[in-house]
């Protein structure tokens, strides 16, 4: 796999099984988006063959990778007064009569393809009049337009808020269970990609681990990834933090997610927090009477009183 001579990773061997939603991920310039076009037959794989139901993709004619293969790409689509149902419908092309005329069925997909996608509100506004959001939206609901069994999608969420991403790929994963899609796509949240897909791609230093999420985990292969730099991934917990240089330690007696988040603060302030199972003990004790929660500070000159975290990490802040 690679382009003009240059190898970008050798020796894959990988699968998609029938109706799996698989993500593709790794750093940047890694590889990522040359992988999906080499399978889009956008561009030539430089050695190797890729097969489809068994059938090498080189063998397939363009209007039959038509039939069984979409793309989602990440360029906008800024086409001046282009609705969004006339976006969806160009999926529909290469279904389409000579004279471009669209059949029932292919109207039929289209508005299912809307629906299902939550744009059919937003079908006769222009693309510059939606969000970033509902136009990714409508780009997918061109790709179901096309009525294929394999959609590839590059960076599905690049440029969007949280709850669009999670919103988006949740999307993805409905559609290999309801409509019996087999989806692969791109991404850089990893921590979305571990809740919602079925196997990760992980592409780095010239070729790819594949597996399930939790396998992967357990094999070490995240910690692995994120080797060398700061970010550092807890295999017994799935939570992705910075590695900070704790420089002081402190006692703290609470419970539940009182406790959680401000141990969570913190470690946020390099302290390393140890639990205790005495109040008497603790520097800091959190409290939580009444659905009121308050935060004690002892020191050995006074005791003081917060009723916030971000009042409490004022005081012990370090300098």
């Amino acid at each position: 796999m690679g382009y003009q001579n240059y190898a970008v990773a050798r020796n894959l061997n990988l699968k998609i099984a029938d109706c799996e939603l698989v993500a593709l991920i790794g750093r940047n310039g890694i590889g990522k988006s040359t992988l999906l076009r080499t399978i889009a037959r956008l561009q030539p794989a430089l050695s190797g063959k890729i097969e489809i139901a068994g059938k090498p993709l080189k063998h397939y004619s363009r209007s039959r990778m038509a039939d069984i293969m979409s793309i989602v790409v990440t360029d906008p689509v800024n086409v001046a007064h282009l609705t969004v149902r006339q976006l969806v419908s160009l999926g529909c092309f290469p279904h389409s009569n000579w004279l471009g005329k669209l059949s029932k069925k292919n109207i039929d997909l289209i508005e299912d393809a809307m629906n299902m996608t939550g744009v059919s509100k937003l079908a006769n506004k222009n693309l510059h009049e939606i969000s970033d959001g509902e136009r990714q939206r409508a780009m997918i609901a061109r790709a179901l337009a096309q009525d294929t069994e394999l959609i590839l999608l590059d960076e599905p969420t690049a440029f969007l808020d949280m709850p669009n991403r999670f919103e988006i790929v949740n999307l993805l994963k409905r559609l290999t269970r309801t409509r019996e899609k087999t989806i692969l796509f791109s991404t850089h949240d990893l921590n979305i990609a571990m809740q919602e897909a079925d196997k990760l791609w992980l592409i780095e230093a010239g070729a790819i681990q594949e597996g399930a999420p939790e396998d992967m985990a357990l094999n070490g292969q995240f910690s692995e990834m994120f080797e060398g730099t700061k970010l550092k991934f807890n295999d017994n917990t799935g939570q992705f933090s910075v590695e900070r240089n704790n420089i002081r330690q402190i006692k703290m007696f609470g419970e539940g997610k009182n406790f959680f988040w401000t141990k969570k603060a913190l470690e946020r302030l390099d302290f390393s927090v140890e639990k205790i199972e005495t109040e008497n003990q603790a520097d800091i004790t959190v409290n939580a009477e009444n659905n009121v929660i308050s935060w004690t500070l002892k020191t050995y000159e006074k005791k003081l009183q917060f009723t916030s975290i971000y009042d409490l990490a004022g005081s012990v802040k370090l300098p």
